[in-house]
């Protein structure tokens, strides 16, 4: 394979391929190897659905009279991905029937909720990697001339332990790790990846019937509504949280409640539907303008607009007796703000509210599923 690069953060870092594009691999060398057409190969190639030909080194080739096993080592590039390194292993072997039968063996976890990509029971093996499984298969039997039925079962040695570092139990995938890929190709760093995460876990919610949902951008949030409303079941949404909106929406969720530390949240006073740093970050200013619309003096101010954080700034207002009403302003600019970012995208049947809350002061507003 020609390494790859991409640029992110102004960093050079190279791609790496997917677990479904190892598991492809494996078994077009297992079935090629059981089959006669290419006796031990040392590399296979692959087309993946990003138009891109893989050429993947095979490892632990066995061959017996009913079995061929391959398999191949995941590497996931620059990405910080608990795969990296991994055997994923392809075993082959015929059956009487046409057609080709995937199944997930040791290491691979099995869906329990509906809602994923694969129905309950079957193995979390995707459907895009299913697909790339299919050609691998077809690969190997047009090039020996078979025309029968192949078995393959795919197995991911230390899956299940490494699973438990994955949101594979959120989801109810259990016992292992997910096949996953839509493109073949690890993208480094890839948010595209966190976001399809977020996707899936509102989409197992919504399957299991939940009208509303709760976003929360990270642990402190998921700490906070654990202690406080044990009854939910929110979903980790980062720094997403518009595309978590949107996700949402056409997952068809009818109420969407954003519930997070204030430090975070606030920022959607701006419009900020992405909360990360590299795309600003006006909280200091957001303080100093609304308390100034409450009255603030200059040197309440600016002191404002110096705090370090949050909080400090919550007590500073507190003890100028203005928090409430900038409190007040913050609620009504963030509603405000998720009513346009609704009617921009037309979820004209969307319900959003916001849920604040403080390290030091807890609950600072009320959100619908607290009313």
């Amino acid at each position: 394979m020609r390494e790859e690069y991409r640029l992110v953060d102004g960093k050079k870092l190279r791609c790496g391929y997917t677990t479904g594009s190892c598991a492809a691999a494996a078994v077009k060398a297992a079935a090629s190897l059981l089959l006669g057409g290419c006796q031990g190969t040392d590399f296979v190639e692959i087309d993946t659905p990003a138009g891109k030909t893989l050429r993947l080194p095979i490892e632990n080739s066995v061959l017996d009279d009913n079995t061929a096993s391959c398999a191949v080592r995941k590497d996931g590039g620059d990405d910080p991905d608990i795969t990296s390194g991994c055997l994923v292993y392809a075993s082959v072997k015929k059956h009487t029937g046409q057609g080709f039968v995937i199944e997930g063996g040791e290491g691979i976890g099995r869906v329990t909720l509906p809602g994923l990509d694969q129905p309950v029971g079957a193995a979390a093996i995707n459907s895009v990697p299913r697909r790339m499984i299919t050609d691998a298969f077809r690969e190997a039997c047009e090039a020996s001339g078979f025309t029968g039925g192949l078995f393959a079962s795919i197995s991911i040695p230390d899956g299940e332990k490494l699973a438990e570092r994955t949101f594979n139990k959120r989801l109810g995938i259990v016992g292992g790790l997910s096949v996953l890929g839509t493109s073949g190709i690890v993208e480094p760093m890839s948010e595209a990846a966190f976001c399809d995460s977020i996707k899936a876990e509102l989409s197992v919610l919504r399957a299991l019937g939940y009208d509303s949902v709760t976003l929360t951008p990270g642990n402190i949030g998921l700490d906070f509504l654990a202690r406080n409303y044990p009854d939910l079941r929110p979903v980790k949404c980062a720094n997403f949280i518009g595309e978590s909106i949107v996700m949402g929406a056409e997952a068809g969720f009818s109420n969407i409640l954003i519930a997070g530390h204030i430090g975070k949240l606030v920022k959607l006073v701006s419009g900020s539907f992405n909360t990360h740093s590299r795309y600003g970050d006006a909280r200091q200013f957001i303080f100093a303008a609304l308390a100034g619309s409450c009255g603030a003096n200059k040197l309440l101010t600016a002191e404002l607009l110096n705090c370090a954080t949050s909080e400090a700034a919550i007590d500073l207002l507190k003890s100028a007796g203005l928090w409430e009403a900038v409190f007040a302003k913050i609620l009504d600019n963030t509603r405000r703000q998720l009513d346009e970012f609704c009617k921009r995208h037309r979820y004209d049947g969307l319900r959003c509210d916001v849920l604040f809350f403080s390290s030091k002061h807890g609950l600072l507003g009320p959100g619908v599923f607290n009313t």
